[in-house]
């Protein structure tokens, strides 16, 4: 019987699915705690694996004697030892476009909530004395603003179409496309200085490298008061250089979903800004969005083994399909 390890609690439709799978042939160990150390004493019986956000290393891969496929419960797999698992021969999937609707929205969101600097407009209501806050006129329009997309992927190019009902100018940043075939329509590409010098507003949705792709260089290149949204991931932006640029003005107002750590600890650089709206790694997590991505992810693992997977969906295409 092949034997099925979910690490991380899904979503209800979900754990619907993993309850039909042993009339399937498929045994299944569901753990809900997301944590290495909860799930890594059951790996070593495990053929597939479904992973949400918690690491899997190269230690715990070595424990598993039987597995073939790890299937990421989302896009990314930052925390997942790649190398270990190409080293074995062990697939890794991702869920594919399952949340790009989500995350641009999460990103429109903040970019709106910044410009109109809600943090600032709510507690101008709550605290005595501060309603003549209002008056300061801080709050600001996006129509018709120059929004500058870092990365012209799926969740890129639905941010496009949601500001251009704002009348937005969109350009974007893409090296990768640029070298591959720009893709139609009406967002130009252009290169990083110049779209930084030019934006109004910007939107990260670029992969984590080897630095920050915005650190102190990048926002010394922008506008005085331009708008940030980060839905990307944590350490694209310089943290410490974001909270120094939001407290001098540089940076007038920014939203941040992604962080270093998560949770980030109380006195993180972010944390005393509040011309920045945070959120807790949500982006992604809406009740729809979700329910796509647990099924996904079980499905995936599935496909792997039985040799049905859509290639586009292993990350690692030297793996075997078994």
């Amino acid at each position: 019987m092949t034997h099925l390890l979910v690490a991380g609690k899904l979503h209800p439709s979900g754990e619907a699915l993993l309850r039909e799978l042993p009339a399937r042939g498929v045994s299944v160990d569901y753990v809900e705690e997301v944590s290495e150390a909860s799930y890594a004493p059951l790996i070593g019986r495990a053929d597939a694996l479904v992973i949400r956000t918690q690491p899997l290393s190269a230690a715990t891969i070595a424990r598993a004697g039987q597995l073939k496929v790890v299937s990421r419960h989302g896009v990314g797999y930052d925390a997942v030892d790649l190398p270990a698992l190409d080293a074995r021969g062990i697939a890794l999937t991702i869920v594919g476009d399952v949340n790009s609707v989500s995350v641009a929205e999460h990103a429109m969101m903040q970019l709106l909530a910044a410009a109109k600097r809600v943090l600032r407009a709510d507690r101008a209501v709550r605290d005595p004395g501060q309603w003549g806050w209002r008056n300061r006129l801080e709050q600001q329009e996006i129509s018709g603003k120059r929004l500058l997309i870092l990365g012209y992927g799926r969740t890129g190019r639905n941010l496009a179409r949601m500001a251009a009902g704002f009348d937005m100018q969109v350009r974007a940043y893409d090296p990768y496309l640029q070298q591959t075939g720009w893709p139609q329509g009406p967002v130009p590409p252009v290169a990083l200085a110049e779209g930084l010098a030019w934006a109004d507003c910007i939107s990260v949705h670029i992969p984590r490298g080897a630095r920050p792709a915005i650190g102190a260089a990048e926002i010394a290149l922008m506008k005085p008061g331009v708008i940030l949204a980060n839905t990307a991931r944590g350490g694209v932006v310089d943290e410490t250089a974001l909270a120094e640029a939001l407290r001098s003005g540089q940076v007038g107002a920014a939203g941040i979903d992604v962080f270093d750590d998560e949770p980030p600890a109380p006195d993180a650089p972010l944390a005393g800004c509040d011309n920045a709206l945070l959120s807790p790694h949500i982006a992604g997590l809406t009740e729809e969005c979700s329910e796509r991505m647990a099924l996904a992810s079980i499905r995936n693992a599935l496909d792997y083994l039985d040799g049905t997977i859509a290639p586009g969906l292993i990350v690692n295409r030297e793996a075997p399909n078994v």
